[in-house]
């Protein structure tokens, strides 16, 4: 793979991702939907075989050679996450299953143990069912308030409201990093800097921004930080939860089993020093080992030089979409990621999906769990195309020309 301050080797890099060489309905492949779920590189998928072919044990636990091997290897990748993200030790890197399960982790624990009736937490328009929802149900155990930011015409959040929605009462603030919607990139140092002047503790879901932007969670002195290893050309079914010692310290543990205890008996259990208090059972050991390579892929090419490519595939599909009739582009962010969410006048977005799946071209469609969102803009729902890395500016322009034959066919 060659890249430099200015060029990047897309076929290079293409050359990495088996999938992209697949035929759809007779056409080459065109994957837009990364903001549902990224590609993998022939490294990644490498080390799951590798993994189950040559080192396969339960980590942890055992003394011999392959028990030792595998715990090793996963470590590695713990240790990876921690200087992709910039934590302060590798004990603050806990694994999950996604970003839903993280989320849901620091609402069951932290949430439970210190939100009281009449506290309130703060989200946004924004958000993710999965950055709704655990807190709702959390509001509604403990008879909290959860109050919402709302979002201006382009799909920025309203600061000023954010202001007014601040008060002695507010206990959490769980915002996303970036919007999987729209694009929409976030002022996060901004909102935790104002969280923080209440005392409130914060919470990012950054599960469309860790393959994007340059995460310092020291910097930006978050409280929790959740993402997805699938969002970020690694495998499915691995999370991560980033949080400050002093709080993963203080909170009880998520679930019950092996591995998270130091010792059991019917009177009583103690439970195991950080990460693996919060890690009960056997994980996912071979996905979590497969994280590592593909932190490896980013960092090889360098976000820089993928924000250059998003942006310069952002800029291309604009331009061929401000000059559809009767389309409109949802959300407009001065700061957004390689996400564009549109609606096409008298068409079901569900039609433009099928239509463009004929043409080999993958493109989400429906309300992308954000229903609320959705009805902030009165819609139903929306077509949206989101690029990565290996996306080029020749699918982008046939993406451009077989959206233009699906809507004459649809007219």
């Amino acid at each position: 793979m060659k890249t430099t301050e200015n060029t990047i080797d897309i076929s290079a890099i293409r050359a990495e991702f088996p999938i992209l060489h697949e035929k759809v309905n007779g056409k080459s492949l065109i994957y837009f939907d990364n903001a549902a779920t990224t590609q993998k590189p022939q490294r990644v998928i490498n080390s799951i075989n590798e993994y189950y072919s040559n080192t396969n044990a339960n980590i942890h636990r055992g003394i011999h050679h392959l028990a030792e091997k595998a715990t090793a290897a996963y470590e590695e990748s713990r240790n990876a996450v921690k200087e992709f993200i910039n934590a302060n030790e590798r004990e603050e890197i806990i694994f999950t299953k996604g970003t839903t399960d993280s989320i849901n982790l620091v609402a069951s624990t932290y949430g439970r143990a210190n939100i009281l009736e009449g506290d309130e937490i703060i989200i946004s328009q924004l958000e993710h069912h999965s950055n709704i929802v655990p807190w709702q149900m959390l509001a509604e155990e403990k008879k909290a308030i959860l109050k919402v930011i709302p979002i201006n015409h382009e799909g920025e959040l309203d600061l000023n409201e954010f202001d007014n929605l601040l008060s002695n009462n507010t206990k959490i603030v769980a915002i996303n990093h970036v919007s999987n919607t729209l694009g929409t990139v976030n002022p996060i140092e901004t909102i935790i800097a104002k969280a923080h002047d209440y005392n409130a503790i914060t919470i990012i879901d950054g599960a469309q921004s860790t393959s994007h932007i340059d995460i310092d969670v020291q910097s930006l002195d978050v409280d929790f930080y959740a993402f997805s290893a699938h969002k970020m050309h690694g495998p499915t079914g691995v999370g991560i939860l980033y949080g400050k010692r002093s709080l993963l310290e203080a909170m009880p543990p998520y679930q019950g089993g092996g591995e998270m205890i130091k010792e059991v008996s019917f009177k009583e259990t103690t439970y195991a020093d950080l990460p693996y208090k919060f890690e009960a059972g056997t994980p996912n050991i071979a996905d979590v080992v497969a994280l590592k390579p593909a932190i490896e892929f980013i960092n090889e090419i360098g976000k820089e030089t993928i924000r250059q490519q998003e942006h310069t595939l952002l800029s291309r599909i604009t331009q061929h979409l401000n000059k559809i009739d009767g389309l409109e582009i949802i959300g407009r962010a001065k700061h957004k990621v390689g996400v564009v969410s549109f609606v096409i006048e008298g068409i079901h977005h569900q039609d433009i999906g099928i239509l463009m799946d004929n043409e080999g071209i993958a493109v989400r469609t429906g309300h992308h769990c954000t229903q609320p969102l959705m009805q902030c803009f009165d819609i139903l729902g929306t077509t949206r195309a989101s690029f990565a890395v290996y996306n080029t500016i020749e699918e982008v322009d046939q993406f451009a020309t077989s959206l233009q034959k699906t809507i004459n066919m649809l007219r």
